[in-house]
C-alpha cells in the first residue's frame, strides 16, 4: 500500500507542469536601442490590467532579452526603461499555453528630457497609489500633472479617464479615453473604456467601432463581444448582435446576462425552443437577477 501511494503521488506531481502549462501563458521579448543594438539591464515591468497585485519586475540580459512565465490569461501593460532613453509601454494580451512576444526600441534622450520624463512617471505612480486608496480626486490631479510633462503618454490619459469615471465626471473621462485611443489605438483597455463611455452617453454609432476594435484585440475576453452585442442591439442590429452573445457564452459558459440577451433575440426570430433554453440557463445562473421576473414571464409565454 505504501509503495502504491508513493507511485500515485509521484505521478500526480509529474502531471502538474502539464496542467499548469495549459492554464497559464508567458511573454518574452527584447529591448533594443534605435540602431537595433540590445540594451542590457533595462528595467521591464509587467502589470495586469485587472489587478495591480499581478506585477513583475524584470531585467534584460546581455542580448536585451526578457521572459516571464506563469501569467494568467488577460491584458497586461509591459513597460521598458533604461537610463539615457525615453521609456516605452505597450498593452498586450496573454492567452493560455501561448507565448506573447513584445519588443521595444528605445530612443535616446537628453538629460533634461530624461529628468522630465522621470518626474512625469513619478507623478503617474503617485496617482496610481491615490487611485488604489480610492482617493480619485488626488489621483486625477497627479495624472494631470504627469500629462503636463509628457503629453504623449497614453497610460496617463487612460488612468486619468478611469479616475474621472470613478468621480462620475463622464465628459471629462470620455475626453481622456478618446485621447488615449488617439495615442494608442491598439490598446484593448482604451478602446473598451472609450466605447463604454460613448455608449453610456447614448452615442452608440460612435461606440460601435471602438467595441469592434476591443473585441478584435482581446478575442479571449467574454466581455468584449458582450459589450459589442449590447451596442448593436441599441443600434437596432439584433441579427448582428446574436453571434456576439453566442461568442460571449462560448468564452464564458456562466455569462448570465449574455444568455438573457440571447433569449430575447431568439424570441424575435421565432426560435422558441432555443429561447427557452437560453432563458432557463439565465435563471439557473442568476435567479436573483433584476430581470429574472421578466425572464419567467417570457418562459411562461413561450411554453403555452
Amino acid at each position: 500500500m505504501i509503495k502504491r501511494s508513493l507511485i500515485i503521488a509521484v505521478c500526480f506531481i509529474l502531471t502538474l507542469p502539464a496542467v499548469w502549462a495549459q492554464t497559464k501563458g508567458r511573454i518574452e521579448g527584447r529591448v533594443l536601442d534605435a540602431a537595433g543594438q540590445p540594451l542590457e539591464k533595462a528595467a521591464v515591468t509587467v502589470v495586469s490590467q485587472k489587478t495591480s497585485s499581478i506585477h513583475y519586475e524584470l531585467t534584460t540580459d546581455t542580448q536585451g532579452g526578457f521572459m516571464q512565465i506563469g501569467l494568467p490569461p488577460g491584458n497586461y501593460v509591459v513597460s521598458a526603461k533604461k537610463d539615457g532613453f525615453a521609456p516605452s509601454a505597450k498593452e498586450i494580451h496573454v492567452s493560455i499555453a501561448e507565448t506573447t512576444t513584445v519588443d521595444f526600441s528605445l530612443k535616446t534622450v537628453e538629460v533634461a528630457l530624461e529628468k522630465t520624463l522621470s518626474r512625469a512617471d513619478a507623478l503617474f505612480l503617485r496617482g496610481n497609489k491615490f487611485y488604489a486608496e480610492q482617493k480619485y480626486a488626488e489621483a486625477a490631479d497627479s495624472y494631470e500633472e504627469a500629462i503636463k510633462l509628457d503629453v504623449g503618454n497614453w497610460r496617463y490619459f487612460l488612468n486619468l479617464g478611469l479616475a474621472r469615471k470613478k468621480m462620475n465626471q463622464a465628459e471629462e473621462g470620455l475626453a481622456a479615453f478618446l485621447k488615449a485611443v488617439e495615442l494608442n489605438p491598439e490598446s484593448y483597455s482604451v478602446n473598451k473604456e472609450a466605447g463604454e463611455s460613448l455608449a453610456k452617453a447614448g452615442r452608440f454609432s460612435e461606440a460601435k467601432p471602438l467595441y469592434e476594435k476591443a473585441a478584435a484585440l482581446s478575442p479571449g475576453d467574454a466581455d468584449a463581444p458582450y459589450n459589442l452585442g449590447v451596442c448593436l442591439i441599441n443600434l437596432g442590429e439584433s441579427e448582428a448582435a446574436l453571434p456576439q452573445f453566442q461568442k460571449a457564452v462560448e468564452l464564458n459558459p456562466d455569462y448570465a446576462d449574455a444568455y438573457y440577451q440571447l433569449g430575447t433575440i431568439l424570441i424575435g426570430q421565432n426560435r422558441a425552443a432555443d429561447a427557452v433554453t437560453a432563458l432557463e440557463k439565465f435563471l439557473a445562473l442568476a435567479p436573483g437577477h433584476e430581470k429574472a421576473g421578466l425572464a419567467k414571464q417570457l418562459l411562461e409565454f413561450l411554453k403555452k
